[in-house]
């Protein structure tokens, strides 16, 4: 399919024969789902439960309704171009998806950087958490990283698509990566995209300096805990945190820092996967299988007693 004289990009997805691409489609439905569901559990819960009221959990809040975004911004469209046996993508729909796939990747690195602050505070300077971690602190915290994701979103989405591109327009990925459309680029006119780029590898390095920091302090504290059980308490929040960090982190690392290829081959497309569909799919299974608190609240929320007292109400606002 020749796309050059066409206002878009050719996705050059998993597959060419009809079965796989089928296949293909079913397994990131399912897996689309799954991310779906336990994302918006995930939210359901914190809001409902007044006993997760805190800025831990106000964190992770945002960080599945990140996850959830993040997730939508390329499976449904991947889905859509295997089911119908066309990787067509328009420039329009390129450039939104170039933007919201950057911003929201910025916006989770952000909010797992805030979210290691968060730990080190309430582990590190206890009785200085209320005062450091209050409401009005959360918010801006919370606000900041919605805007620093938004903000670099839209600058590698202006700096990329000023860009004049050069021959066919084929991106041999299941998204518009921005690596692998640098590749279209005429001559040296790339360079902007790349300083930028540059700027935000050099944001993330410092976010994972922080982090690092968080951790090594977190670490020192709890080693010095003399009851085995605070030990395992405090270990219970910040372990799958400290996962899922590494897991973005590394697989993100590796997808922006290594060269793109001509061709999309089996590790290409696995460390795709492992970038873009596993950490919004495995972070609410994490988090809730590692967390006593959230395990409670879930058992409250499914139990007949609650969910009676919730039909109650629903039905009550439907009649006002």
């Amino acid at each position: 399919m020749n796309v050059s004289s066409k206002t878009g990009f050719l996705l050059m997805g998993f597959s060419d024969e009809r079965k796989l691409q089928v296949l293909h489609a079913v397994l990131f439905l399912m897996t689309y789902l799954l991310a779906i569901m336990g994302n918006l559990l995930i939210i359901t819960i914190i809001t409902l439960d007044h006993h997760l009221y805190s800025p831990m959990y106000y964190f992770l809040k945002h960080l599945s309704l990140l996850d959830l975004c993040f997730i939508s911004v390329t499976v449904p469209q991947s889905i859509a171009n295997s089911l119908m046996d066309n990787g067509f993508i328009s420039l329009g729909q390129c450039m939104l998806q170039v933007f919201f796939f950057i911003s929201l990747a910025s916006s989770e690195v952000a909010i797992l950087t805030v979210m290691s602050y968060d730990r080190y505070v309430a582990i590190c300077r206890p009785l200085q958490y209320e005062t450091i971690m209050d409401n009005l602190a959360c918010k801006r915290a919370v606000i900041a990283v919605w805007m620093a994701g938004g903000l670099s979103g839209l600058i590698h989405t202006a700096v990329n698509f000023s860009i004049p591109l050069c021959g066919q327009r084929i991106i041999h990925q299941f998204f518009c990566d921005i690596p692998q459309m640098l590749k279209l680029a005429c001559s040296y006119e790339f360079i902007n995209e790349i300083a930028v780029a540059a700027f935000t590898t050099s944001t993330a390095f410092v976010c994972l300096i922080a982090i690092v920091f968080s951790y090594v302090q977190i670490f020192l504290t709890v080693l010095r805990i003399p009851s085995a059980d605070g030990r395992t308490k405090v270990f219970s929040t910040c372990l799958p945190h400290l996962f899922v960090v590494s897991f973005f982190l590394s697989a993100a690392g590796f997808e922006f820092l290594r060269p793109p290829s001509d061709s999309l081959s089996a590790m290409d497309l696995t460390f795709s996967i492992v970038y873009t569909v596993i950490p919004p799919t495995l972070n609410p299974v994490i988090y809730s299988l590692r967390n006593e608190a959230m395990k409670a609240a879930l058992k409250k929320l499914l139990s007949k007693e609650e969910f009676s007292q919730r039909m109650v109400c629903f039905k009550a606002i439907i009649k006002f």
